[in-house]
């Protein structure tokens, strides 16, 4: 593997962590900026430019910029982000644990979903 395709599995692996991992820790609001900076870092800092999403990877085969690739690099690229996904879903498995099933995860109730009645100010003195 050269190094464009093994820095396109780190990269869509980093990614596919940060988005499942922002989702598991309740933080999903920050995936707009935290996916962008993301990117952008990876664009910036690995020899793949980061496609690290099929659909951008066989635009960027149509285009003829300095971001391009070959036709012919389509399927190795592709190759990679299968790898980086698999990947990344590892570690979030690894980092954050399975996901909870449904009603695994809620509290007992002691109230059976009803909230008991507010107590008035007088009740309180009274009950004392």
């Amino acid at each position: 593997m050269v190094p464009q395709h093994a820095s396109e599995v780190v990269a869509t692996a980093g990614l596919v962590w940060l988005v499942f991992g922002l989702a598991r820790a309740g933080r999903a609001h920050l995936a707009p900026l935290l996916v962008a900076s993301c990117i952008g870092a990876a664009y910036w800092f690995t020899s793949s430019t980061s496609f690290a999403d099929p659909a951008v990877t066989i635009g960027r085969a149509f285009t003829d910029t300095f971001a391009g690739i070959a036709p012919t690099s389509v399927p190795p690229f592709l190759a990679a982000q299968l790898i980086g996904a698999l990947a990344g879903l590892g570690l979030v498995a690894v980092c954050f644990g399975r996901p909870a099933a449904a009603g695994e995860d809620e509290a007992a109730d002691p109230f059976g979903g009803q909230q008991p009645a507010a107590r008035s100010a007088e009740e309180c003195v009274l009950s004392r």
